[in-house]
């Protein structure tokens, strides 16, 4: 069994920062594959970006290639999202995810264990 509980959001202006971390409690953290999606009013959730058990495989959905960065730190079983030249569509609530081992993936429905979410809002 895995916690996680997001932090980090908040608002900021368009090309604006923010780091959001996701800490997990529970056992074996550096053995789970991590991911970050998103959900905004009125939309599906959204893949964002995952990586890999080992830290050394990510990707990145085309939105936010280029501006975002995942990264894990298993020592602190923390796990985080560096946004960078935040947009107001990049506006919703960000959640982290995990699962059993495994490279990463894009389906929420891959994910056994999910946080609560923090809000991201970027204003125009």
């Amino acid at each position: 069994q895995v916690q996680l509980v997001e932090s980090g959001g908040g608002l900021v202006q368009a090309g604006g920062s923010l780091r959001l971390s996701c800490a997990a409690s529970g056992r074996a953290f550096s053995s789970y594959a991590m991911g970050w999606f998103r959900q905004a009013p009125g939309k599906q959730r959204e893949f964002v970006a995952p990586i890999s058990w080992t830290g050394g495989y990510t990707y990145y959905a085309d939105s936010v290639k280029g501006r975002f960065t995942i990264s894990r730190d298993n020592a602190k079983n923390t796990v985080y999202l560096q946004m960078n030249n935040l947009k107001p569509e990049d506006t919703a609530v960000y959640y982290c995810a995990a699962r059993p081992y495994g490279l990463g993936y894009s389906r929420p429905a891959e994910y056994d264990y999910w946080g609560q979410g923090t809000q991201v809002t970027v204003s125009s």
